[in-house]
């Protein structure tokens, strides 16, 4: 009786450690949000005197955010296509190559994969001349089409789809065969839903990274009403003067959405990275 009640006395003291210990690490990470969300309520003269909330709270930086920039309502909403259209695109594509490699024996299988899989090796930058270069003679530089394109494929997402779906029974596919299921209507119906983990963790994964995308939409677009959100937050940056507290709240204002879809896709997220790693 005396070693069960020592066992869980134990096991209570452990727990405490443990929440503690998860409680540090959580103010630690979530202290340059909350720093971000108190600079974004402070005003012009309050900015550096003090290191988080100021003792009056003003919306003064929200309101000029979205009338002395014009355009910025519409960067949001450019940014939200383009991450929106590029992850659906993405999805069919990648998710479409990754069942054929998993589930289909064809001539030079191996050797594709190999050199797909090599060419997550190869730098973007490296490719960005060449890149611009053949859609300057396509015409379609500083269009949308001059971005979602050239991402219309993920190698990455296609070897994430791949690994997933080699879990999904060769049977079940059989049978579906046999009840005159197309091959398609097998993807469709069958494979995505089982695949729904890792969907959800390649949407947002390929959300985060179009939404984040600088460079690239830098060299494309030209015009300033189809610039993305990071493009006009660095057009926020002034020569001789800054504007903080407005450039704080644009810079909340961008970060919301990928918070928000990560709180909506954390379980699929995991769920879908530990599926995909079971099986080679």
């Amino acid at each position: 009786m005396t070693k069960k009640t020592h066992s869980d006395e134990r096991l209570t003291a452990g727990r405490i450690c443990t929440h503690i210990g998860l409680f540090v690490l959580a103010a630690i990470v979530l202290t340059p949000l909350v720093w971000l969300i108190a600079s974004t309520t402070k005003g012009k003269n309050d900015q550096f005197h003090y290191t988080f909330f100021a003792p009056t709270i003003s919306a003064q930086n929200y309101i000029e955010l979205l009338h002395k920039t014009e355009v910025f309502q519409r960067n949001i909403w450019n940014s939200m296509f383009l991450a929106s259209t590029t992850v659906l695109v993405q999805l069919f594509f990648s998710s479409l190559a990754g069942f054929a490699l998993a589930k289909y024996d064809f001539k030079g299988k191996r050797p594709i994969t190999i050199v797909m899989l090599a060419t997550l090796m190869i730098p973007g930058q490296l490719t960005m001349a060449p890149l611009f270069e053949l859609l300057h003679r396509l015409g379609l530089v500083d269009s949308y089409l001059g971005l979602i394109i050239p991402g219309a494929v993920s190698v990455f997402g296609i070897f994430l789809f791949r690994q997933s779906i080699l879990q999904v029974p060769d049977e079940l596919l059989q049978a579906a065969r046999i009840d005159g299921c197309s091959e398609f209507r097998i993807y469709w119906d069958i494979v995505m839903p089982v695949s729904r983990p890792m969907i959800g963790a390649f949407c947002l994964i390929s959300f985060m990274g179009t939404w984040n995308s600088f460079l690239w939409p830098q060299i494309i677009l030209h015009n300033r009403e189809l610039f993305t959100l990071p493009i006009a937050l660095s057009q926020m940056i002034g020569t001789y003067s800054q504007e903080y507290g407005m450039l704080m709240a644009g810079t909340l204002v961008s970060v919301l959405p990928v918070v928000a879809l990560f709180l909506a896709l954390q379980k699929e997220f995991v769920a879908g990275l530990t599926a995909g790693a079971v099986k080679g």
